[in-house]
């Protein structure tokens, strides 16, 4: 439980994949690796319409990468394995035959943005804002960065990479487009989901194969380019800035 878990129940046609993690549901490799087979499995799985993506407890949806790993890598080699763990999840996403649906029940950080605008569909609560955080550590947002400009454009990805410091909230993420709607409350949250999941799973899993494969056309290159953009992240990982400002955020946390 320390290092926390992915899980996934299937009913109905519906696959919930659920992760979490006790430090704000941050991604340390096994949950990013766990969670790229979970979603690999489902969209495999002849009886699953359609996926959803959630995480639990009330911090945060995703606190983005973990800075307890990122600290622990010590070469290239391990900096580039870390990084595809990200690479892999949005690549699981966007190859999986069904529709992705993401529950963003509260704030979410860095890789959690990317999460929020690879799935396919996002629904948010109304205070699940939003911060693309990594320039901040001396990083930059270069493995999620292609599923963040496909959603948003190229315009508002190069304004919430080099923002990193500010919360958007889940308004001006509706209008961007990374949420579809956003509510006000967890009940109304998963009452959309469960109205559009179901939907869903009463349609063709011929038709919706084929709509996927369409939303996506022009990613075909991805399992390369995160690849190459993971080596990125994983080189500048290693910077002095990198290892001083995560010192800096680790005390500045243990002092409340």
């Amino acid at each position: 439980m320390s290092d926390g878990y992915v899980k996934i129940d299937s009913a109905n046609g519906i696959a919930s994949i659920t992760f979490h993690h006790p430090k704000s549901n941050s991604l340390p490799s096994s949950i990013l690796r766990a969670m790229a087979e979970a979603i690999t499995a489902a969209g495999k799985d002849p009886a699953v319409r359609v996926i959803v993506l959630r995480s639990e407890g009330d911090k945060a949806f995703c606190a983005g990468a973990s800075f307890d790993e990122l600290v622990a890598i010590e070469n290239e080699v391990q900096g580039l394995a870390f990084f595809s763990g990200f690479a892999q999840v949005i690549n699981a996403i966007r190859t999986a035959p069904v529709l992705v649906i993401g529950r963003i029940h509260a704030h979410t950080v860095g890789g959690g943005v990317g999460l929020a605008c690879a799935v396919d569909i996002a629904y948010a609560h109304a205070k699940a804002s939003a911060r693309l955080s990594e320039l901040a550590i001396g990083i930059g947002p270069f493995v999620v960065g292609p599923a963040v400009e496909r959603k948003v454009g190229s315009g508002t990805f190069g304004l919430l990479s080099a923002s990193p410091a500010q919360r958007r909230e889940a308004d001006w993420c509706v209008q961007r487009g990374i949420y579809a709607e956003a509510f006000e409350s967890l009940e109304d949250l998963d009452a959309r989901i469960d109205t559009h999941t179901r939907e869903l799973a009463g349609y063709s899993p011929e038709a919706m194969a084929e709509l996927k494969a369409v939303m996506w056309k022009g990613t075909e290159d991805w399992d390369a380019l995160l690849s190459e953009r993971a080596a990125i992240s994983g080189r500048l990982v290693l910077s002095t800035f990198t290892r001083d400002s995560i010192a800096r955020f680790k005390a500045a946390v243990a002092k409340g």
